[in-house]
């Protein structure tokens, strides 16, 4: 047997969804890539390309979800998934104190649980069965720095992606049965719309009588808005992302960030109270 040359990637109307299949599709793959709507569908499949195929649903539409699988079931199960990318994912900001527990909830149903609904319906196509039709696919699993450090007013997405970091620290072992490999990616900034999305919703009006609404807006100007301008485009994560694919010994994590001794390195060798301390007094935390 061989791998399978199809890929499945969810949230590929932009950013780093959009770009991968992109990749996939140029260096001879064929993508199978979520979408939202028909028009998102429409429009990718002009532009990427006959080898692509929009498949519609919402992470959170665990019935569209599994009539996705069941139809790719029927079209490739004979050829199997050589990879599942669990890529569609929201960023939702503000301050603990002045969210609402639905604002988390929205959050996790998206980045945590849709996540673990589309893997686990497409685990048989990437050889999770008795019988697989090709060698093992991979799951490649985005997830953020924020999984391993937050920052303030990013609780629900760095909690969301806390507990993917978790989830697919035990899925990796599991699938060991199988011989499905595993693999994170951890980027920072990246130039993608979850930031504009992320941005806008922490500016709504609701926050603007909250006793953070000061730091709030310093936290947007000094740490979202000029590291974004300074981050990696989707275009360049997306291909560490298939170099990542292309290992033949991937690693268990690829952190993926501009500068990455300085904004990744340096920091996580330093005592997590003086990191603390450093954020607090920039954004006015602190006196």
């Amino acid at each position: 047997m061989a791998k399978s040359k199809n890929i499945l990637i969810t949230g590929v109307s932009t950013g780093i969804g959009y770009d991968l299949a992109k990749i996939f599709v140029e260096k001879g793959y064929t993508v199978y890539g979520s979408v939202r709507k028909q028009s998102d569908a429409d429009r990718l499949r002009a532009e990427i390309g006959e080898a692509f195929h929009p498949l519609i649903f919402d992470v959170t539409d665990f019935a569209a979800v599994e009539k996705a699988a069941a139809w790719l079931k029927k079209e490739i199960g004979h050829e199997g998934l050589g990879a599942l990318i669990n890529n569609a994912g929201i960023a939702i900001g503000g301050p603990l104190m002045d969210l609402k527990v639905d604002d988390y909830r929205h959050q996790f149903e998206v980045n945590v649980f849709g996540l673990i609904k589309v893997t686990q319906a497409f685990l048989p196509l990437l050889g999770a069965d008795e019988n697989p039709p090709s060698d093992p696919g991979r799951v490649i699993q985005i997830s953020s720095v924020a999984g391993r450090h937050g920052m303030p007013f990013m609780s629900p997405y760095s909690g969301s992606k806390h507990a993917l970091e978790g989830i697919t620290e035990s899925l990796r072992k599991e699938l060991l049965l199988f011989g499905i490999d595993v693999t994170l990616i951890e980027p920072g900034p990246i130039k993608t719309p979850i930031w504009e999305k992320g941005a806008s919703q922490a500016e709504e009006e609701r926050f603007s009588k909250s006793i953070f609404y000061p730091a709030l807006k310093k936290f947007q100007d000094v740490f979202v808005t000029k590291a974004v301008n300074g981050a990696l485009t989707s275009e360049k994560a997306a291909k560490s992302i298939f170099k990542a694919f292309q290992a033949k010994r991937p690693k268990v994590r690829y952190v993926l960030m501009a500068g990455k001794f300085k904004n990744w390195t340096l920091p996580r060798m330093m005592p997590t109270r003086v990191v603390d301390r450093f954020i607090g007094k920039a954004l006015g935390l602190l006196s």
